[in-house]
């Protein structure tokens, strides 16, 4: 399945997406989950997905499944809603993932000055500071004074559906909801100046996500997918998500090793190579561009540049 949030007849929602592509609302969905329980009416339906994840995970993904043929006569075109980023505030700062592929671990070395080529021994982490997500087909939005060098980067999103701290790379998969794309905006000169990665990578509009989140039981586990990023048609980042130094197992052990995390967390598990700021010479963003970011299994993420004064 997958979990979206949508706008429909001027109304915020959210709701599920079936295999022949037909969206319901949660709220519908709510009604036959209530008439199938021994506990009628005693569930209220959250009010988002966020705190549908947050107080349900992915425990009622059987009886959601269960219930949508019964919702046949209400089920909505998925062409009559404006998506929205499945997740519009996330509870906290993103986890991020730094130099998780080998071959973008390799590029950095020419845009940085680090000596060593070595790939890294344990998983690096940085944080993006908690912004309104934007969805898909939402141009993103950057102030020209703050960035000149504005870049992309192609991740896979993994959505934490249960709370745990030192989890076992072997229970891995009890811990997730599910998948997105997340575009990783990624100012290059603030990062440069500041020499750290926060500032240059939580600007405003800094974290593209979507196009909706889909269930962890349709991905195999851990996922081996096709990922890739197009600008304006060209074909920049493309990999698989085996290529991973530190595969998702062993991202959520080490993470979590006394540290807890939570429903609704959100980890960008890193970027393959093809980053603007590698190509010789460097390709930054510019007002008008068009991003494309495709990861199999869950679908496309298409965002345009808009920078002002």
């Amino acid at each position: 399945m997958k979990f979206l949030s949508y706008l429909y007849q001027d109304k915020t929602d959210y709701g599920v997406m079936n295999t022949d592509n037909l969206l319901f609302s949660m709220f519908d969905v709510w009604e036959i989950l209530n008439l199938n329980s021994n506990t009628k009416n005693d569930r209220e339906v959250p009010q988002d997905l966020l705190s549908f994840i947050r107080k349900y995970g992915n425990t009622l993904n059987t009886q959601i499944k269960s219930a949508l043929p019964d919702l046949t006569d209400k089920a909505i075109s998925p062409d009559s809603v404006k998506l929205l980023a499945p997740i519009h505030y996330p509870l906290r700062n993103i986890f991020s993932v730094g130099k998780n592929y080998k071959d973008h671990a390799l590029e950095v070395t020419q845009f940085t000055n680090e000596a060593s080529a070595e790939l890294p021994q344990h998983p690096i982490y940085f944080s993006k500071a908690t912004n309104r997500l934007l969805a898909d087909q939402e141009p993103i939005v950057v102030r020209k004074d703050l960035a000149q060098k504005l870049d992309y980067e192609v991740e896979l999103a993994v959505i934490i559906g249960k709370t745990g701290c030192d989890i076992e790379p072997a229970q891995a998969a009890d811990y997730i909801f599910g998948y997105a794309i997340g575009n990783d905006i990624s100012a290059r000169d603030l990062q440069n100046e500041r020499k750290q990665w926060f500032r240059g990578k939580s600007l405003d509009n800094s974290l593209p996500l979507g196009p909706w989140i889909v269930s962890s039981d349709e991905i195999t586990f851990p996922p081996h997918l096709n990922i890739s990023a197009k600008i304006n048609g060209e074909l920049r980042q493309k990999s698989n998500t085996k290529e991973f130094i530190f595969d998702i197992p062993a991202l959520l052990a080490d993470l979590s090793r006394g540290l807890t995390l939570f429903p609704g967390d959100i980890i960008l598990t890193g970027t393959p190579a093809g980053v603007g700021i590698a190509m010789n010479p460097p390709q930054f963003l510019k007002s008008g561009d068009l991003i494309e970011f495709e990861i199999e299994q869950i679908g496309k993420l298409t965002n345009t540049i808009k920078l002002i004064d």
